[in-house]
C-alpha cells in the first residue's frame, strides 16, 4: 500500500461500510443477504484466502467461511460476524445512509455491518503488510444471527471448537465497552387447553384456559430476580374466542435470560415442568435454551487483558462489560476464549435512529489488526 495514504483512514473505511449498509439484508430475505455475501466474497478474491460458501436452508441466506492461506493446521483466530439485520425491506427509505458530524446513520450500520466491515478491512491490511502472523485467521459471516442462528449454530460451534481465540464483531456498548459476558437466552411456547361453556347459562361446565394462563403468568413473573440478572418475560399472549364463551384455548410465548449455566439448568427445568392447577385443563410447554450463558472464564479474561494492553498502545481505554443480549459469542464462550463487542461504537440497534460514531472506526479497526498480529 502506498505510504502516502493512511490504511486506517476512517472516511475510506466508512465508504466501504456504506456499500454494505446500502444492500438491505433482513434475515427473512435470503436473496438480499446473498447479494451482500457475494459482495463480501468478492472483496477477498485478491487476498491469500480460501473462500467457502455454504448454501442457505430453511429460508435463510448463505454463510461465508474465509480462511487465511497460513496457519490452518493448528488452532487459530475465528472472527464471527453476521450479515443479516432486523430491519424490513424498504427501511432504508426511512433511515437512509447519511452523515451528521461524527455520526453515520443506516439500517444495520451499528448492529453489525460496521463491525463486520472493520474485521474485513483489518484482515485486508494484514495481507497488504506482507507479514504472516503466528496464527491463522478464519472469518465466518452468517446469515441468521438476528433470529437466533438456527442454521449457523452447528457451524459456529464446530469452528469455535477448532479455534484458540474467538473475536466477535458485535457493536461496542455504552461508549465503547467491550463485552466479556452475556446472558443465556431461552424461549418457550405454552399451550393451554380448557373446556368451553356458555359463560351465562352454564359457566360451571367450563374450565377456562385463560384463567389457567393467568396462574402460569404469575408463576413465571415470580421467577424474576433482577438483582441476580434473571429475567422472565411473557411477551405474547393469545386466548379465547368470544366474550360469552369460557375459553377453551390460550397460548403464551416466553423469553428467559440467565447469567449463569446453573441458573439456566434450574429455570429451564422449572419452566418446562409447569403444571395446571385446574382439573380438566392441560398445560403443554415446549422450548429450550437457545444460547448458553457466556461467562467470563480465565481464558476470556486473559484475552481481554491482552486486548486492553493493545488498546492502551493505540491510545484508548478498553473497558469491559456484561450484557443481557445474546450473540453468536454465546455459542463459543463455553469452550473457547471469546471476546465480543469488538465492532463500532454507536447506539440505537434495531431502531429507526440506528447510528455509529465515525470516530470509533480507526481505533477499533487498529485494535482488530493488532489482535490478528499479536495473538499467539
Amino acid at each position: 500500500m502506498p505510504t502516502t495514504t493512511d490504511p486506517f483512514d476512517s472516511r475510506a473505511i466508512l465508504d466501504g461500510i456504506r456499500r454494505w449498509v446500502e444492500i438491505e439484508t433482513p434475515t427473512e430475505a435470503p436473496e438480499q443477504v446473498n447479494r451482500l455475501a457475494t459482495m463480501v466474497a468478492d472483496g477477498y478474491r485478491d487476498l491469500p484466502v480460501a473462500i467457502e460458501r455454504i448454501a442457505g436452508h430453511f429460508g435463510c441466506g448463505d454463510h461465508l467461511v474465509v480462511r487465511s492461506s497460513w496457519g490452518q493446521h493448528e488452532p487459530g483466530i475465528l472472527v464471527l460476524s453476521h450479515l443479516d439485520t432486523v430491519h424490513p425491506m424498504g427501511f432504508i427509505e426511512r433511515l437512509p445512509f447519511r452523515i451528521e458530524g461524527d455520526v453515520a446513520f443506516g439500517p444495520g450500520i451499528y448492529d453489525m455491518k460496521g463491525g463486520a466491515y472493520l474485521a474485513y478491512h483489518a484482515f485486508r491490511q494484514l495481507c497488504a503488510s506482507g507479514e504472516q502472523p503466528p496464527l491463522g485467521v478464519t472469518q465466518l459471516y452468517v446469515s441468521d444471527e438476528e433470529i437466533g442462528s438456527p442454521t449457523s449454530r452447528a457451524l459456529i460451534e464446530a469452528e469455535g471448537r477448532k479455534a484458540k481465540y474467538v473475536l466477535v464483531t458485535e457493536p461496542a456498548r455504552d461508549g465503547g465497552k467491550i463485552v466479556t459476558g452475556r446472558k443465556g437466552v431461552a424461549r418457550f411456547d405454552i399451550a393451554i387447553k380448557g373446556v368451553p361453556a356458555h359463560s351465562g347459562t352454564r359457566p360451571e361446565d367450563g374450565r377456562s384456559a385463560i384463567r389457567e394462563l393467568a396462574n402460569i403468568i404469575l408463576t413465571l413473573e415470580a421467577m424474576n430476580d433482577l438483582k441476580r440478572g434473571v429475567s422472565v418475560n411473557v411477551g405474547v399472549v393469545r386466548g379465547g374466542s368470544r366474550p360469552n364463551v369460557i375459553a377453551e384455548e390460550a397460548y403464551a410465548e416466553v423469553d428467559l435470560r440467565v447469567p449463569t449455566t446453573a441458573d439456566a439448568d434450574d429455570l429451564v427445568a422449572r419452566i418446562l415442568n409447569l403444571k395446571s392447577r385446574t382439573d380438566g385443563v392441560s398445560v403443554k410447554v415446549t422450548g429450550e435454551l437457545n444460547r448458553p450463558p457466556y461467562e467470563k472464564g480465565n481464558a476470556g479474561a486473559a484475552l481481554y487483558e491482552h486486548a486492553r494492553e493493545l488498546a492502551a498502545e493505540i491510545g484508548f481505554d478498553l473497558v469491559d462489560t456484561f450484557t443481557g443480549g445474546g450473540s453468536d459469542g454465546n455459542f463459543t464462550a463455553p469452550h473457547t476464549a471469546t471476546l465480543d463487542g469488538l465492532g463500532v461504537d454507536g447506539q440505537g440497534a434495531h431502531t429507526h435512529y440506528e447510528q455509529m460514531y465515525i470516530s470509533s472506526i480507526e481505533p477499533r479497526a487498529r485494535l482488530l489488526y493488532r489482535l490478528y498480529q499479536t495473538l499467539r
